[in-house]
């Protein structure tokens, strides 16, 4: 049988480095292939050079599409492959769409370009992909321009403008990374509904394995640039051959937390919760005056000492504000205690509550100064809680501090004078604990600690919470839409819709035995995650 797709010698190089190496490969008419690795693997731009979209790049080796070369084919001849015989999904749709442009202008001018159509035609037809896609109100929502669309709303408009042209191949970069987790289930079963009526190929890239598990035939596994594995994806993924992809396999995160005892002291205790942002009223109202948007409603919640009480929920369900009045960085109303005490609202006032309760953000590359030294940023938060210490004396901290998130001079040289770009995303993470734990906290707001971290590293930075807690006693107030971090972090869950707390409890209750109907569409979008243990 004639492959669809067929790489050979794939080699790929940025200003002399070579970043892709003598990769092979082949893809069958209307089979579903993933590309699994992680950041810096090369997956991505293999993916783009089948399109003739890794700018910058020279490439060598054989792309045979149909019989043809796609690594001969000339600008001309590039366009017109482009959304007709292959097309691509991309990651974040908020980038890749046109904000000048309505959805419908979108889909409609790839079919006006790659199908001849008169206007009229390519409107109605516009309008029949978003149906497929499953948009509601399609003949509504093809007027609407992307930033007017909900996250899975323009991954679906996306999914709808790549089948605009018929293609036989449809490259899918990461399409349900930037999708809260209930989301990550539908884009996934839209795929595979429309593959299946379509014919069409599909390149699967991705470094989530349990989404590989749920939707491709074959697996192809890259590090560092080489295709290092690949097979059926039962076979890869039950009997993994290579040390890397056996890594990724067991990166799965695991549950190794200290359980507290039912009478610990209570270290935060909510009744009532509730956070309000105003809006502009539209029209002449807005000059009397401004509405009100409910972000929290009427949350009731505790956490004890060596406990950690997960709050999970999709985009705008209310977490971030949660944590933020847990922080005491924004106006709440209701009652909120943390080790019998209240936020006041002034420095003076707050400042012992302050290093009670310290953050860890999801990002740490934005959440930590590029200006600053590591020594700085580690060490910023004793210049305002322990004034009176030497310079000797905060370096020694410091010290202690990135010693016991596992690192130090000699793994580092030079660690302290090092800037935050230095360093990798996990070890990024890792200064940014650091930094909260050297004022010797009793409780951390985690939000989001590891979404933005590689499956291996996100296990090394949740192992290292966990011992962490073992060791302190630490108290985590843990924000995230991670189902399989909920189930290796939690001691009790909160699940929140829409500002309003739907469902709470233990969390083998919670995952077992879900009362809601919101909890259990949760469970069910993490793709196959693991059950806790013990």
């Amino acid at each position: 049988m004639t492959a669809l797709l067929k790489v050979h010698q794939l080699h790929m190089s940025f200003q002399g480095r070579e970043v892709v190496h003598a990769v092979s490969f082949s893809l069958q008419a209307g089979e579903k292939l993933a590309l699994v690795g992680e950041s810096g693997s090369g997956k991505t731009v293999t993916a783009l050079s089948l399109l003739g979209l890794a700018r910058g790049a020279w490439v060598r080796g054989e792309a045979l599409f149909n019989g043809k070369d796609l690594f001969k084919f000339n600008e001309a001849q590039w366009l017109e492959v482009r959304g007709s015989d292959i097309a691509m999904v991309f990651q974040e749709p908020m980038t890749a769409l046109n904000p000048l442009f309505t959805i419908g202008e979108q889909i409609a001018e790839v079919l006006l370009l790659k199908k001849g159509m008169d206007r009229q035609q390519a409107w109605a037809r516009a309008i029949e992909l978003l149906t497929d896609t499953g948009i509601p109100e399609p003949e509504r929502r093809v007027n609407s321009y992307p930033h007017q669309l909900s996250g899975g709303q323009r991954q679906r408009a996306m999914i709808a403008m790549a089948l605009a042209g018929e293609p036989k191949l449809l490259l899918a970069d990461e399409p349900t990374t930037a999708l809260d987790v209930s989301l990550r289930g539908q884009i996934l079963d839209l795929l595979d509904s429309l593959q299946h009526k379509h014919g069409m190929a599909v390149l699967l890239i991705t470094h989530d394995l349990n989404m590989v598990r749920r939707f491709a035939d074959r697996v192809l596994v890259m590090e560092n640039g080489y295709l290092v594995e690949h097979g059926d994806v039962s076979k890869v993924l039950s009997h993994p051959v290579h040390p890397y992809t056996r890594r990724l396999v067991d990166s799965q995160p695991e549950r190794h937390v200290f359980e507290p005892q039912d009478d610990a002291p209570v270290c935060v205790q909510a009744q009532g919760l509730r956070v309000v942002y105003p809006v502009s009223r539209p029209g002449w109202r807005g000059w009397f005056g401004h509405a009100e948007f409910v972000a929290l409603q009427g949350a009731d919640f505790e956490l004890r000492q060596g406990q950690t009480l997960g709050v999970i929920g999709e985009s705008g369900s209310g977490k971030s504000s949660l944590a933020l009045a847990a922080l005491g960085l924004i106006p709440f109303q209701g009652r909120l205690h943390i080790e019998d005490r209240q936020w006041q609202g002034t420095a003076k006032s707050d400042l012992p509550l302050r290093r009670a309760v310290q953050v860890v953000f999801q990002d740490p590359f934005s959440s930590l100064s590029p200006r600053m030294t590591v020594e700085e940023v580690v060490g910023e938060g004793l210049l305002v809680h322990e004034a009176e210490l030497t310079a000797a004396q905060r370096q020694s901290r410091v010290l202690a501090a990135l010693n016991e998130v596992g690192m130090d001079e000699t793994q580092f040289p030079g660690l302290l004078a090092r800037y935050p770009h230095e360093f990798s995303g996990g070890q990024r993470q890792r200064l940014a604990i650091a930094r909260a734990l050297i004022v010797e906290p009793r409780i951390l707001v985690l939000d989001e600690p590891t979404s933005a971290l590689d499956i291996s590293i996100q296990k090394q930075v949740l192992d290292l919470l966990q011992r962490l807690q073992r060791e302190r006693g630490l108290s985590y107030l843990l924000i995230t839409h991670d189902i399989d971090v909920i189930q290796a972090m939690a001691h009790h869950v909160l699940v929140l819709k829409d500002g309003v707390v739907v469902e709470s409890g233990a969390i083998d209750r919670i995952t077992h035995a879900p009362q809601s109907d919101y909890t259990r569409i949760l469970l069910a979008g993490s793709l196959g995650a693991a059950q806790p243990g013990g």
